[in-house]
């Protein structure tokens, strides 16, 4: 059976029409967020890549996924010295993590095109890898289809696939599965993304790990955080820190009833709310809730917190380890609500004890594995009043805390080797 060079004419108008509203919705964003209305060039394929080596072309969407490439961009430049690296991103908070991680010119950064069929195969002119990773579930038609058509190898690697993505993915069979089929190879997180990915189309499955596990705490980071921390203890000794991290609309309003909650305890000193939202658009949202719900809230970006200090808002950017390093327990948001959960592992990897609601499909194998291993405990029925005992339950047990954090090291090494087994992958499509 022949190959499909392009995704099918209905995806082609489908995506022609969507166009003009993306670039509504760039410029719209752009407002709160200037980056989403920069280098929009680029994402129609018109990127300038300087003359030199050849090219590992690597796609992370945002954050997240660049934060878990970090461990294997560093290993493929060490493999492969003549090469350089380029990142694509579709956020602006993607590319300033990666402008941010690298200092070597052999990595470089844009975003990733349109998934139209001309800005792809002009990207890929100008570009012109030897070789595709696409990160996570950076599932994209045209992208896939033309890179093969290019004779490119691509690979998606990392991957995940929820039983619900898997579910939503199958009402598409007709797109879907010629995409799946193909990509050069899979390397898949757990045996299940593996399934579910196989059973869609994919072919050249194997299990590889997660990325996340491997990623290297940054050491200036953690010492900021903890001398965070002595100056809070400087102000009043033995004051609990907790930290309601990456939080998703709607969660704020039960973190901080549960806070309500633990302060009228008569605790003392009474306890410190570190709350960081996910998106950065959302940190002034944030903090007019925090004053609407009477807390005295100083701002990461503004002041240092002080003993009056009910809630400190980390509204800056690329500082959660530096966060997670002066807390006593951490909450993962994206948790409480049914949006699947953030990444708990770089939490996990702090030596953080660690609260998950019910809401963790996205993250399923990692957040099944640290709480079967006492790294984190989960909160089923998500109330103020239930997410508040499960926090004072640790604030107020220290060899509790001391057993978790003890998990959750055991946790992170036990998952780690992802990088080299990926390498190992690369290694059988690319030859320099």
């Amino acid at each position: 059976m022949t190959m499909p060079s392009a995704a099918p004419w209905f995806y082609r108008v489908l995506l022609t029409l969507i166009v003009p509203l993306a670039l509504l919705r760039l410029w719209w964003r752009g407002r709160k967020q200037p980056g989403y209305r920069q280098h929009i060039a680029e994402r129609f394929g018109f990127i300038n890549v300087p003359a030199g080596g050849p090219i590992i072309w690597l796609h992370a969407v945002s954050v997240g996924e660049t934060r878990a490439a970090e461990p294997l961009v560093h290993a493929l430049l060490e493999h492969y010295p003549a090469h350089r690296v380029l990142l694509t991103h579709m956020t602006p908070t993607g590319r300033a993590t990666s402008t941010a991680l690298y200092r070597d010119p052999r990595v470089l950064i844009g975003y990733v095109p349109y998934d139209l069929t001309g800005a792809v195969d002009r990207f890929l002119a100008h570009v012109q890898p030897r070789l595709g990773l696409l990160m996570e579930t950076e599932i994209w038609p045209n992208l896939i289809l033309r890179s093969r058509a290019h004779q490119m190898p691509v690979l998606l690697i990392n991957a995940r696939l929820s039983a619900r993505s898997a579910r939503r993915y199958a009402r598409f069979d007709r797109l879907i599965r010629p995409v799946l089929s193909a990509l050069t190879a899979v390397g898949a997180q757990t045996a299940e993304d593996a399934e579910r990915l196989s059973a869609l189309g994919a072919t050249s499955v194997s299990v590889t790990g997660n990325l996340k596990f491997d990623v290297r705490i940054d050491p200036t980071l953690q010492a900021l955080g903890q001398e965070w921390r002595a100056q809070l203890q400087a102000h009043q000794a033995h004051r609990p820190i907790w930290l309601a991290a990456s939080t998703r609309e709607g969660e704020e309003a039960l973190i901080l009833a549960a806070h309500r909650i633990l302060c009228a305890a008569g605790r003392e000193p009474r306890p410190l709310l570190v709350l960081v939202p996910r998106h950065p658009q959302r940190f002034n949202d944030a903090a007019n809730l925090v004053m609407h719900e009477g807390f005295r809230l100083t701002r990461r970006s503004e002041v240092f917190p002080n003993a009056e200090t009910d809630v400190w808002l980390g509204d800056s950017m690329g500082e959660m380890v530096a966060y997670y390093s002066m807390v006593d327990v951490a909450v993962i948001g994206g948790s409480l609500l049914p949006f699947g959960g953030q990444n708990l592992i770089e939490a996990a990897a702090c030596g953080i004890p660690l609260i998950v609601g019910p809401h963790t499909y996205n993250f399923s194998a990692a957040a099944l594995a640290a709480e079967q291993s006492g790294a984190a405990t989960r909160v089923e029925a998500v109330t103020p009043e239930t997410l508040a005992t499960a926090v004072n339950t640790l604030l107020s047990n220290q060899l509790l805390r001391h057993e978790a954090q003890a998990a959750a090291a055991r946790f992170v090494h036990a998952e780690t080797g992802a990088t080299d087994k990926l390498l190992a992958l690369i290694a059988q499509y690319h030859r320099p």
